[in-house]
């Protein structure tokens, strides 16, 4: 089946009475949940995970892409109303946001905020339809090296964003030191040193 055959059966059964309740329900208590500060998405969804027990499986992934999408929005009331991001993601809303919150255009920024949150979701889920299956047959030939190659990448980045190489390279190295304490998350061995050395 191709792209757009496997699409439209989605559409078809997502596209039911109880799957669109679902999805009302998620983005409800998504929005509820991202306007309040400290408790993101990642937090409501596990909070939400029992009651998706007895759901049907269609209709749990579609309540907690809702709880999800709608937590992404909902940080950006506070962060335009009160300054305070709700979500890590809308932190960027409080710049421009609160200013023109501050000048009275705060209806202005909401609907900007949910414009620009429905046009880019809706982007970003076409462009993943279309590309997730090449970008996955090339993420299953990385081995070893690409993987090392990346990590390599990634601290070398933030070694030379920090603004200083000296402070960046002591926050690297700090952080790797920090990050080999406990268990191995892939193995479970553990790293650290074993509770007989300390005494």
């Amino acid at each position: 089946m191709d792209i757009m055959a496997l699409l439209f059966e989605g559409f078809k059964s997502c596209l039911s009475v109880s799957n669109i309740i679902a999805c009302v329900i998620g983005v409800v208590v998504g929005t509820l949940t991202g306007v309040l500060p400290g408790l993101g998405s990642g937090g409501a969804m596990a909070l939400l995970l029992p009651i998706s027990f007895g759901m049907e499986p269609t209709a749990a992934l579609i309540m907690l892409a809702g709880i999800y999408y709608g937590a992404m929005y909902g940080g950006s009331t506070t962060s335009i109303l009160v300054n305070v991001p709700g979500e890590s993601s809308s932190l960027m809303t409080c710049l421009d946001g609160h200013e023109m919150a501050k000048k009275g255009r705060a209806g202005a920024a909401l609907s900007i905020s949910a414009i620009g949150s429905f046009i880019a979701g809706t982007f970003g889920l076409i462009l993943l339809t279309l590309f997730a299956p090449p970008i996955s047959k090339v993420a299953l030939t990385f081995g070893p090296p690409e993987y090392f190659a990346i990590a390599l990448m990634g601290l070398i980045a933030l070694v030379l964003l920090s603004g200083s190489v000296v402070r960046g390279s002591i926050m690297m190295i700090l952080g790797i030191m920090i990050g080999t304490i406990g268990l191995d998350p892939l193995s479970g061995i553990s790293t650290g040193l074993p509770l007989e050395a300390w005494s």
